[in-house]
């Protein structure tokens, strides 16, 4: 497993390939991650990779923080994650700086963030309830959820019961998105697809943890194709044979 990203989200377009067909993508900005601190961890083939990016002013920084970056002689940064990786020759060292050029076009990636915080909702917006009658017999709670609780056992309302609360502003993983395109001037990557919140949301790009199960959806699409062209040959020879058999017989009674 390698490290990730931090990238920002910077909005959606659409990408169109050689063939003329267009993909949706979502770009996605990659300012320079530094490698700021790299410790042992539990077991002896891990280490914990630190790493640190986005700007952010300087009065917005608490004086630890400015003193632990001041000793790296680089600039406070806004995001700062670690990443639990194996020993490998090919792990970054303090110092280096990540860019675009990480990922490569073709390959999975998986997109951490927040989503869309909707404030407050009710249960119809929050759990898709269908709320009670509105005609005859509710008096001004067309949209309220209903009964909450049991009876006197056990007397009280179990946790985790679909009820109104906040809605949104979750910490959320998009598995499986594909990177269509990498500009490294830019800095920018092209992904297929939606990323959770919304522009300007600070997000975390990895390596996809579970590509195999894509893998196995395009696998079986192939042999379906296959199998469907091979009946199709099959049915063509079968035609073509029974052509060639009335055209011999036809030939016999002349």
């Amino acid at each position: 497993m390698r490290i990730g990203l931090v990238a920002k989200k910077l909005g959606m377009t659409r990408f169109f390939k050689d063939d003329g067909t267009n993909v949706p993508v979502t770009l996605l900005g990659i300012e320079k991650n530094y490698v700021t601190r790299i410790r042992d961890g539990a077991v002896s083939d891990s280490k914990y990779i630190q790493i640190a990016a986005g700007k952010i002013k300087i009065k917005n920084v608490t004086k630890p923080i400015r003193n632990y970056f001041s000793k790296l002689k680089i600039e406070p940064k806004r995001k700062i994650l670690e990443f639990k990786v194996k020993v490998d020759e090919t792990n970054p060292k303090i110092g280096d700086t990540l860019n675009a050029s990480f990922f490569k076009v073709g390959q999975y990636v998986d997109a951490i963030g927040k989503s869309i915080g909707k404030g407050f909702a009710g249960s119809m917006k929050r759990h898709n309830f269908g709320g009670l009658r509105a005609s005859h017999g509710v008096s001004i709670s067309h949209r309220s959820h209903g009964s909450t609780g049991q009876c006197q056992d056990p007397g009280r309302t179990f946790k985790g019961k679909k009820m109104a609360g906040q809605m949104g502003y979750k910490k959320i993983t998009v598995h499986n998105l594909e990177v269509v395109d990498i500009n490294n001037e830019d800095d920018l990557i092209l992904v297929k697809g939606a990323v959770p919140g919304s522009k300007g949301t600070i997000l975390v790009l990895r390596d996809a943890i579970k590509p195999k199960s894509l893998r196995v959806k395009e696998k079986k699409e192939e042999i379906i194709e296959e199998s469907s062209k091979t009946k199709d040959k099959s049915k063509q020879d079968e035609t073509t044979e029974k052509k060639n058999e009335g055209g011999d017989k036809k030939e016999v009674k002349k």
